[in-house]
């Protein structure tokens, strides 16, 4: 055994994956140690071993384990034994697991302390859960990435303290995605869009939780007081694609919205839209919210779950699944005067860097109770 790696003081990182927005969970929680005695050890359960994944990882180690999702289901024995060997080999003094089975697993093949992050609704909801979260509860907190999410955690285990079960933000690399963005004309081209045409943008899966239906149909009750050749484009892909193919031509206005499937690096295409608009119905937090903002567009979601803390006095908010609404607030946008929308983005800039900057979530991560310990 290397003594060297006994002497430096280590934080563990456990992610299911790096699909999606997990990669720059893992760097938002990464980067937090940046300026710190410790050094980060990012471990993969699932996913083969990718070069720009460990070099986006933002940590000093990146262990790949390409386990299968078969692998990972019931009781994760090989992974616990696969970390257990890990935490072994270095000084690990914290655990940072996003999701439930990250977090399983931290807690029984470590004896350090456990921050289990909860990207999602209904994570404890589950007896087994609660029983696991009340069992190892002395060196377990729980982190929600919103306070819609912490809520829903202390509810689903009254017992606990609250200052057990915290909120802490998913947050973004303002400058960097700044720099990533491209152009509006770019954006456009690239994306296969008109340059002269008002545009409404939705990102996300084709899911029940997003609600793209709802936004479908405001849309088609907007269009007549929008502009001449306005369109609709929703970027993403899933079960429901066929499903709200069908409801453009059902409600005639299949020649206006454009379903583009997935598009990798979306983030840097925002500025292809005048106006962003999120219709969830379980939104935990909405990342792609604060890419919006970056990128300087109008917002409209629905006010439900993390995405109303995100866009609280930033942007404009509707009644969840209410289409008149929805249908009102898309022509207010498209009619608002420049000097209105130049101050919306100058409010979305300052809520970023005050709320969702890495530096804004630093300093509230570091005064958790929870971390007194390692100070």
């Amino acid at each position: 055994m290397n003594t060297n790696n006994m002497s430096q003081a280590w934080v563990l990182q456990i992610c299911h994956g790096y699909d999606g927005p997990f990669l720059d969970c893992a760097r938002q929680y990464a980067v937090l140690f940046a300026d710190s005695p410790y050094k980060v050890m990012t471990v993969y359960l699932s996913g083969k071993y990718d070069a720009q994944v460990e070099a986006g990882s933002a940590s000093d180690e990146v262990v790949f384990l390409e386990y299968s999702s078969k692998a990972l289901r019931g009781l994760k024995l090989g992974a616990i034994r696969a970390i257990r060997r890990i935490a072994s080999e270095r000084n690990f003094t914290l655990c940072i697991a996003h999701r439930f089975k990250p977090t399983y697993i931290a807690c029984l093949a470590t004896r350090v302390p456990v921050i289990g992050v909860n990207h999602a609704f209904g994570v404890y909801h589950r007896r087994f859960r609660q029983w696991f979260a009340n069992a190892f509860s002395k060196r377990l907190m729980l982190l929600g990435v919103s306070n819609a999410v912490r809520d829903d955690l202390r509810a689903s285990l009254p017992a606990w303290p609250e200052a057990r079960i915290e909120t802490l933000y998913n947050r973004i690399d303002i400058e960097t995605l700044k720099a990533q963005q491209v152009t509006r004309e770019d954006a456009r081209e690239y994306l296969g869009l008109p340059q002269d045409v008002w545009v409404v943008g939705n990102v996300g899966r084709l899911h029940p939780d997003k609600d793209q239906e709802t936004l479908i149909r405001g849309f088609a009750k907007a269009l007549p007081d929008l502009p001449t050749g306005s369109l609709l484009v929703i970027v993403g892909r899933g079960r429901l694609e066929a499903r709200l193919r069908a409801l453009t031509e059902e409600l005639g206005v299949g020649h206006a919205v454009r379903l583009l499937g997935q598009i990798p690096n979306a983030k840097y295409y925002f500025k292809a839209f005048d106006v962003f608009a999120l219709t969830s119905d379980h939104e935990p937090f909405g990342m792609v919210l604060l890419e919006a903002m970056v990128a300087g567009v109008p917002l409209i979601c629905s006010d439900c779950g993390g995405g109303r803390e995100v866009v609280d006095s930033v942007g404009i908010l509707f009644p969840q699944g209410q289409i008149d609404a929805l249908s009102q607030k898309v022509a207010a946008v498209c009619t608002s005067a420049d000097g209105e929308l130049k101050n919306y983005r100058s409010s979305m800039i300052a809520r970023l860097n005050d709320q969702f900057s890495d530096q804004a979530v630093e300093s509230r991560f570091w005064s958790l109770p929870f971390l007194s310990r390692l100070s």
